[in-house]
């Protein structure tokens, strides 16, 4: 009797790694609502310095996206994750110190900053590590259900943690809020040391990081224009409600999460079925929809809407685009190709804090939203532009 071949063992480390990154991610969703409300609520500082405190982790992250993706490439991925979570676990320590420091405003927010930073350096080495060694386990072909299942990992932490930030903001303190996500990233490390790691390409010929990003610069700049929606959801969403004393003010993330994992989950598929750009052209017009929605709610239930059209919408553009960077370059520059692909996303996040920070000090919270549906009705008209180019060249 023919035996059944056993399942591939490198395919059962998938499911295993994000789970690790859901859990270890928890460490950013938990600060993200309740930095903006630290800021302005405790140390009496404007909206322009809470969306600052809150985009300066994204803002890092672009800095450090190309050398993450090298170390990727060059030491293996498995080092790139381990040095991502020991990043978050200490900056997580100096986001809890900044929080014993109530009474002293400018040191409180100044060591705030600096923990924003080390999450940053943290966020970009473990997320392209993780998106790397995925790929090296399941494949090229693969791509998009990869980044797929790292988006739900990563938003469905979003939605979890956001309301946790809050709530523990409200009830403990920022610092005991710190202090949870501080420690989560320790379990991550420990959960992945017994993992198999994937072959390193330390030898190959490397053109410019400079380079690298020519081919790929359009892809990116249209995750950038996606990314603006989402960053207002997560700067000021809750300051959006708080303003209007509505109830719900925690559950803006949460709503996106939802939207966001149920599209993984249900269509996480379809870039690698029907192509990415097609998947992303829909997608941008779905968050635009979302962004205006929130923009002209009236209560609060139209505004969450809003929020869950937005995560719907989200969803499927960075796998769409990230499955086109892809098939751009070669194996061994593919973490570097992610890395620089996944810092416009990274520019998105860390802008759109202080500048429509800026704009809701003089427009109100409702503009914020305004600016979102705006910046995902042009990345529309990029990425029917990528579709033509795309159709030119195949005539």
């Amino acid at each position: 009797m023919a035996s059944i071949p056993s399942r591939d063992p490198a395919q059962r480390r998938l499911p295993l790694l994000i789970a690790i990154l859901f859990l270890s991610y928890l460490c950013v969703a938990i600060p993200l609502p309740a930095v903006p409300v630290y800021v302005t609520g405790q140390l009496g500082l404007d909206n322009a310095w809470a969306g600052l405190g809150t985009g300066m982790t994204f803002l890092t992250a672009i800095l450090s996206r190309g050398p993450a993706g090298g170390l990727s490439d060059r030491r293996g991925a498995k080092a790139a994750v381990a040095r991502g979570l020991v990043l978050y676990g200490v900056g997580g320590l100096v986001s809890l110190s900044a929080g014993l420091l109530q009474d002293r405003p400018v040191a409180a927010f100044l060591t705030l900053l600096a923990g924003r930073v080390l999450l940053g350096l943290g966020e970009s080495f473990a997320g392209v590590g993780v998106v790397a060694w995925g790929i090296g386990i399941a494949g090229p072909q693969r791509t998009g259900k990869v980044l797929s299942l790292v988006g739900a990992a990563i938003y469905g932490a979003l939605a979890v943690g956001g309301p946790i930030g809050l709530a523990l903001l409200d009830r403990a303190g920022f610092a005991s809020a710190m202090a949870v996500s501080a420690a989560l990233p320790c379990l991550g490390l420990l959960a992945i040391w017994p993992l198999a790691g994937i072959a390193p390409h330390p030898q190959a010929a490397r053109p410019s990081f400079v380079g690298v990003m020519g081919r790929i610069w359009l892809h990116g700049l249209i995750v950038c224009l996606q990314g603006i929606g989402f960053a207002a959801i997560g700067a000021f969403f809750a300051l959006y409600f708080l303003s209007r004393m509505w109830d719900y003010a925690g559950l803006g993330l949460t709503a996106f999460g939802g939207g966001f994992v149920l599209m993984r989950v249900v269509f996480g598929h379809l870039p690698d079925r029907i192509g990415g750009l097609l998947v992303a052209t829909g997608s941008l017009a779905v968050e635009a929809a979302g962004q205006f929605l929130v923009w002209s709610a009236h209560d609060p239930i139209l505004a969450l809407a809003g929020a869950f059209m937005t995560g719907l919408g989200c969803s499927m553009i960075f796998p769409s685009m990230g499955r086109e960077v892809v098939h751009l370059v070669p194996p061994h520059l593919r973490g570097t190709a992610l890395g620089g692909f996944t810092a416009f996303q990274d520019l998105a996040y860390g802008l759109t804090g202080p500048l429509v920070g800026f704009l809701a000090d003089r427009a109100g919270y409702s503009s914020v939203f305004l600016v979102g549906g705006a910046a995902a009705g042009l990345g529309v008209v990029l990425s029917l532009y990528l579709r033509r180019a795309r159709v030119a060249e195949m005539a």
